[in-house]
């Protein structure tokens, strides 16, 4: 009996860690910050197509600063909210610097190019950042590039991250040169959470499969306390 409990106790203390442990939804803040997140977008295509480019811009900066507002309210996390606030007023100091609506959009799809590249080379240099990422934030080190095996496993998750990228790249620079304001601002919300879930179901994948293979070569402990 003596000889089981401090088994189980780690157990338990496991199981706690491991409900402590944000899930990306949680993080993003629920289905709530997801909502609230796109909110600003749709506010400016609405508010631009019916007022024009200033009332647009005002409109978009203002529904940040209130969901920003909203969650002090709550005592939220306010990291979700301060980062729409910042990104929302980039995105508005170049569209008014431009006076185009469209340009609104163009840092997210720059970056989106960005990622993509990011995260292809990184299977090139053989550090793919999906491997890279998540056993950084799960204290696992680098532990996992020992095994080839799960190397491969975070290289796919890594291409499925790329592609994501590179797909809202091309898409929402297609529509930016057509012009289609109404359409970015739609595939800004289609293109961001949804897929950026599919990435992640990817991601955590290659991390149960990778932790398995990893556990069985005693290369991680089977039991984490």
């Amino acid at each position: 009996m003596q000889t089981t409990r401090p088994q189980e106790s780690a157990t338990d203390v496991q199981t706690a860690g491991r409900r402590k442990q944000k899930s990306a939804l949680e993080q993003a803040g629920g289905i709530k910050g997801v909502i609230f997140s796109a909110l600003p977008a749709v506010v400016f295509v609405v508010a631009n197509n019916v007022g024009g480019l200033k009332v647009g811009i005002l409109a978009a900066l203002l529904v940040a600063l209130g969901i920003a507002v909203e969650r002090l309210a709550r005592k939220e996390s306010l990291q979700p909210a301060l980062g729409g606030v910042f990104g929302v007023a980039v995105a508005a100091g170049i569209s008014w610097y431009t006076g185009s609506a469209k340009d609104f959009f163009l840092i997210g799809i720059w970056l989106s190019l960005v990622g993509a590249v990011a995260f292809a080379l990184s299977v090139v240099l053989r550090w793919p950042l999906a491997g890279l990422i998540w056993n950084s934030a799960t204290g696992k080190g680098t532990v996992w590039r020992a095994d080839k095996r799960s190397r491969l496993y975070y290289d796919i998750a890594t291409l499925v991250l790329a592609t994501i990228f590179g797909a809202r790249f091309a898409v929402q620079q297609y529509l930016y040169q057509a012009d289609e304001v109404g359409s970015l601002g739609f595939a800004k919300i289609a293109m961001g959470y949804p897929l950026l879930a599919v990435g992640f179901l990817a991601v955590a994948w290659a991390a149960r499969a990778s932790d398995k293979r990893l556990k069985a070569a005693g290369l991680l402990p089977a039991k984490r306390t």
